[in-house]
């Protein structure tokens, strides 16, 4: 049995909302935190540095593409990890690859061992199998390293499911055996759809495994927003109050603010960046779409509240102008500015949690951001 890590301390609570701190080899995570999406080891449009500046603690690096482009065995080689290899110094955390296996590759085959999948780059043949995936997470090094699982989309029978979960927990066995670098921490996926029963005994058999943190994997895939909202409401306070708890994906401003509120500490999307290169910025009264004529002359900030560096300078004539001209400026502005709206986001819910006004901040933020004042 592998011995037991504790790397997360809570520090506060607001009814089920938690604010704590999550230590890792290369720096303390406060959570709640929202993590950006760096696939192939880069934020896109991004440079570290000004990760830095707006303050993130951590970012994703994805096993699949890494993988397949520039390869584990590399990173390794010329960068020592990925940490060396893209000159950042503060926590990574690794997917499995699962997730695209599944949703990339046009052709895929599940057994036992594993994943046989075509490239979605060159159409060659690969397998992925839970040793494989923990070798290239090895690899890259990583803070915090995903078990291999797998990933049905819904709507999907619960013998479908029930048949998913339980080879998820045997491959999160496999996982679990295999050595990592001492200053790795393996999360373990609760899987099981919108089933109550299938997630809690997943999870209380992946606890038996002593994983460093758990995720729940699987949501966001294909049901209602207001299931997985009510689901999270249900569930997510039954698992373990000394784990960091990780929704995998997900997404959108109040779904994370959802997600808070039922005791969540860890999320991640594309939403930010992918909205970014379509010319949306994410502010406190909603979305904006830069590319709207109305913009044209609007010589106010992009978000008047908000106080990163493109808001305190550009205006929205300027960067609708740089948008529409195809300058990449503008990608990287827009991006710069969604990925510090989130991070803000989630610091703003953690003071409101210390304070124990969670709630407060929650119907203020709900109120403005459905306002829809830019549409």
């Amino acid at each position: 049995m592998t011995t037991e890590k504790k790397i997360f301390k809570k520090i506060a609570q607001s009814k089920k909302a938690r604010a704590g701190v999550i230590t890792t080899a290369h720096g303390e995570i406060e959570t709640p935190i929202f993590m950006p999406v760096g696939t192939r080891a880069s934020v896109k449009t991004m440079w570290q540095e000004e990760l830095e500046e707006m303050n993130a603690q951590i970012i994703l690096g994805n096993t699949y593409h890494l993988y397949l482009r520039p390869g584990h065995e590399l990173i390794e080689k010329v960068g020592g990890g990925l940490h060396g290899f893209m000159k950042w110094d503060r926590a990574i955390l690794t997917d499995s690859g699962g997730y695209q296996v599944f949703s990339l590759s046009s052709m895929n085959k599940v057994t036992e061992e594993g994943v046989t999948f075509q490239s979605h780059l060159d159409g060659s043949r690969h397998l992925i199998s839970p040793e494989k995936s923990m070798e290239i997470q090895r690899a890259l090094g990583s803070d915090i390293v995903m078990n291999f699982d797998e990933c049905p989309a819904l709507p999907a029978t619960k013998d479908r499911l029930r048949e998913s979960m339980e080879l998820t927990l045997r491959w999160a066995k496999r996982c679990r055996d295999y050595q990592l670098k001492d200053h790795q921490n393996l999360f373990g996926i609760i899987q099981g759809g919108l089933h109550h029963d299938l997630r809690t005994e997943c999870m209380e058999r992946l606890k038996e495994m002593n994983f460093e943190g758990f995720a729940l994997g699987g949501l966001s895939v294909g049901e209602k927003n207001e299931e997985m909202v009510n689901f999270l409401d249900n569930f997510v306070h039954t698992m373990p109050e000394d784990k960091p708890r990780y929704l995998m994906g997900v997404g959108k401003p109040l779904d994370i603010l959802n997600g808070i509120r039922a005791g969540i500490d860890m999320f991640d999307c594309v939403l930010p960046t992918r909205n970014a290169r379509n010319g949306q910025f994410l502010t406190k009264g909603g979305p904006l779409n830069i590319k709207k004529e109305r913009f044209k002359e609007d010589l106010l900030p992009p978000d008047p509240e908000c106080n990163c560096k493109v808001c305190r300078k550009y205006s929205r004539a300027y960067i609708r102008h740089l948008f529409t001209v195809g300058e990449y400026l503008a990608g990287n502005m827009i991006t710069y500015h969604n990925l510090y709206f989130y991070l803000q986001m989630t610091r703003d819910a953690r003071e409101a949690i210390k304070a124990d006004k969670f709630d407060e901040f929650y119907s203020s933020f709900y109120n403005s951001y459905t306002s829809n004042m830019w549409n």
